[in-house]
C-alpha cells in the first residue's frame, strides 16, 4: 500500500516498539495518531515525533471508541491500526494473583478486540484496510513464569486468526508480528530481568519488518511472521 498519507493509529505509542512503529510510519509520510494512558508521556513522546496523540486506556471501551471516533472525525477514514499497546506480568503460577492476571487481559487482550472491533467497522466501510496486531514469540510457546503474558498472546493469535478470515472478504489485510527480545523497558516493568547485548534485536527491527509488510502490493499480504535477531548469543 502506499504509506504517504494513510491514517494511521497506534496504540502504546509513547515508547518502545509503539514508538518506534509511529515514527518509521511518519518518516513514510503518514498521518500518525498515538494512544497511551499517560497523557505527560504521550504528549512528550508525541511532540517528539511531529504526530497526534490521544490519551486513553484501550481495555476502557469508551475510550477505545472514543480514540478511533476522533481520528476518523479529523480525517474522515483509517488506514491503518496498530495494536501495539500491551504489558506483562511475570510470576510463578502459585504467585499469580487474579487481579494481575485480569490486567494484562484487559490490555493485551480486551483492549485489542475494543480497538479492533473499532477500526474493523470503519474499515468493512471504506472497504479496505490494515490491521497489525503486535503479538511475541511468546505466543507461539509458552514458558515457565510466563502465565499472564504468553496466555493474553496466545488468545491475540487465535483472534487475530477469526479477524483475518473474516475481513478477508472486505479487502482488510489482518497481519500478526511475534518479536522475539526486544531490547527495551518491558521485561523490567513486568519484574523480569534483561540482559543487555549489542547482538539482540531493537525496536526499530520490528518497525521496518512491519514498513516492508504494509508496502507489499494489495493484492497479497503477509498473514503472521516473526522476528528474530540473527545471532543473540
Amino acid at each position: 500500500m502506499e504509506l504517504n498519507g494513510a491514517v494511521a493509529i497506534v496504540t502504546g505509542g509513547s515508547e518502545g516498539i509503539g514508538k518506534a512503529i509511529a515514527t518509521a510510519l511518519k518518516t513514510e509520510g503518514g498521518l500518525v495518531t498515538i494512544t497511551g494512558r499517560r497523557e505527560a508521556v504521550l504528549r512528550g513522546a508525541a511532540d517528539e515525533m511531529g504526530v497526534d496523540w490521544v490519551a486513553g486506556d484501550v481495555g476502557r471501551e469508551a475510550d477505545a471508541v472514543r480514540t478511533v471516533a476522533e481520528v476518523i472525525a479529523k480525517h474522515g477514514r483509517l488506514d491503518i491500526l496498530v495494536n501495539n499497546a500491551g504489558y506483562g506480568v511475570f510470576k510463578p503460577l502459585v504467585e499469580m494473583e487474579m487481579a494481575e492476571l485480569e490486567g494484562v487481559y484487559r490490555t493485551n487482550v480486551f483492549g485489542a478486540f475494543l480497538m479492533a472491533r473499532e477500526a474493523a467497522r470503519q474499515f468493512v466501510k471504506q472497504g479496505r484496510g490494515e490491521l497489525i496486531n503486535i503479538s511475541s514469540t511468546s505466543g507461539l510457546k509458552g514458558g515457565r513464569g510466563s502465565t499472564a503474558y504468553s496466555s493474553s498472546k496466545f488468545a491475540l493469535r487465535g483472534m487475530t486468526e477469526c479477524w483475518r478470515d473474516e475481513l478477508r472478504r472486505s479487502n482488510v489485510r489482518v497481519m500478526l508480528v511475534n518479536p522475539s527480545e526486544v531490547l527495551t523497558d518491558f521485561a523490567a516493568k513486568g519484574g523480569r530481568s534483561q540482559e543487555q547485548s549489542a547482538k539482540k534485536l531493537r525496536s526499530k527491527e520490528i518497525a521496518d519488518a512491519i514498513i516492508g509488510a504494509l508496502k507489499i502490493d494489495h493484492r497479497g499480504f503477509i498473514p503472521e511472521f516473526s522476528v528474530f535477531a540473527t545471532n543473540p548469543f
